[in-house]
C-alpha cells in the first residue's frame, strides 16, 4: 500500500527531528569512544614495543656477562668480568623509519660478593639498568640483576 503524503500514518511513519539528532548524538559518542580505545591501545602497543626493546638490550648485557671468563683457579687470575664500562649508550632495536631513534642508556653495576670465608668463596653480581625516554616526556627504567660463580 502506498502512502501518500497528506494521510496521517505517512507522517507516523517518519522520525523527528529531535529522534534523529539524539541517535547522532549517540552514534558520535560511540565513535568517540571507539576512535579513543582505539588511540590507547595503539599507544600502549608502542609503548610495550620500546619496554621490550630496552629489556632485550639489558639481557643482551646479562649474557655478555655470563659469557666472560673469571677462573679463580689459573695462574694468573683470569677475570673477563672487569672489562665492562660503566655506562653504554643504544639506539633501540626498533622498526622505526626517519629519524625519530629513541636512546637508550645501561648503567652496569658489578659488585663482588664473598659468601663464605673459610674457604673464601667471591660471587660477582651484576645489575644493569636500561633507561630509556617515552615520548620525549617520561623516563622509564628496566632493572635486571644476576649472579655469576668463577669457571672453575
Amino acid at each position: 500500500m502506498r502512502l501518500k503524503p497528506n494521510n496521517r500514518s505517512f507522517r507516523r511513519a517518519a522520525f523527528t527531528l529531535v529522534e534523529v539528532l539524539v541517535c547522532m548524538m549517540v552514534m558520535g559518542l560511540v565513535f568517540a569512544g571507539i576512535l579513543a580505545g582505539n588511540t590507547q591501545s595503539s599507544s600502549r602497543a608502542e609503548w610495550a614495543g620500546y619496554n621490550m626493546a630496552a629489556q632485550a638490550l639489558a639481557v643482551q648485557q646479562l649474557e655478555q656477562f655470563h659469557a666472560a671468563a673469571w677462573d679463580t683457579q689459573a695462574s694468573p687470575v683470569v677475570d673477563w668480568t672487569t672489562n665492562f664500562p660503566a655506562s653504554i649508550t643504544n639506539v633501540l632495536d626498533l622498526h622505526i623509519s626517519g629519524t625519530n631513534a629513541v636512546w637508550v642508556t645501561n648503567n652496569i653495576t658489578i659488585t663482588n660478593i664473598q659468601i663464605a670465608s673459610n674457604p673464601v668463596v667471591n660471587i660477582k653480581m651484576l645489575r644493569v639498568d636500561t633507561i630509556w625516554n617515552w615520548r620525549n616526556t617520561t623516563l622509564f627504567t628496566n632493572t635486571l640483576v644476576t649472579y655469576k660463580a668463577p669457571d672453575e
